[in-house]
């Protein structure tokens, strides 16, 4: 009787535990579930920069050669501060050529869903980039940047990059590069994922 009664005990003080223990919440998509399917006519809401970017992020990227550096395996992270539409990245990577640091000031006119972006490479050049954004109603954006020419070793280069918001813990980034007055081709494209437990 006192066995069946312990077990008892230790039975409920374990449901207990397990129904205080609050339940982590799932990421969600920035598109507000309006209890039914989506119509034609329905809105895509305006893109909340804080809420998506403001933390850290890891990335990896396999860059072909090209004017930014030698080819090869680069990784680090991305910090994202700031709020209510003016903010700053700082990231810290390892390349084939050795560690670099890019610092980013960003512009965000959420009204306009229009962006500008002024970028300081440690490996020796510095750009700015215009961006819009666009979005859809499964809650999918993407922003489109693209920079003004500028010069790395001489030699005059233009990026784009489109990217690809497709889950609240991940996006991709498509690059193209233009080198002097050459067609723009393919440069990689990394994944940024949001480091888990880090804001």
């Amino acid at each position: 009787m006192r066995r069946t009664l312990g077990l008892f005990i230790v039975s409920a003080m374990t449901a207990t535990v397990g129904a205080q223990a609050p339940a982590s919440q799932p990421p969600k998509g920035q598109m507000p579930d309006l209890g039914r399917h989506t119509e034609q006519d329905d809105k895509v809401p305006l893109f909340d920069f804080d809420r998506y970017f403001i933390g850290t992020w890891t990335f990896e990227w396999d860059m072909p050669e090209g004017p930014l550096g030698p080819a090869g395996h680069v990784e680090g992270t991305t910090v994202y501060t700031g709020g209510g539409g003016t903010y700053e990245a700082v990231t810290d990577a390892m390349g084939p050529a050795g560690k670099f640091t890019v610092r980013e000031r960003i512009q965000y006119q959420k009204d306009q869903k229009t962006l500008t972006r002024e970028v300081n490479d440690s490996r020796g050049f510095q750009y700015r980039q215009n961006g819009t954004i666009g979005g859809d109603l499964g809650g999918f954006y993407t922003i489109y940047f693209e920079s003004q020419p500028f010069a790395v070793g001489g030699t005059s280069v233009q990026l784009k990059q489109a990217m690809r918001l497709t889950s609240p813990l991940a996006h991709r980034v498509s690059i193209t590069v233009a080198e002097g007055n050459g067609a723009f081709r393919n440069y990689g494209t990394p994944w940024w994922r949001k480091a888990e437990g880090r804001k």
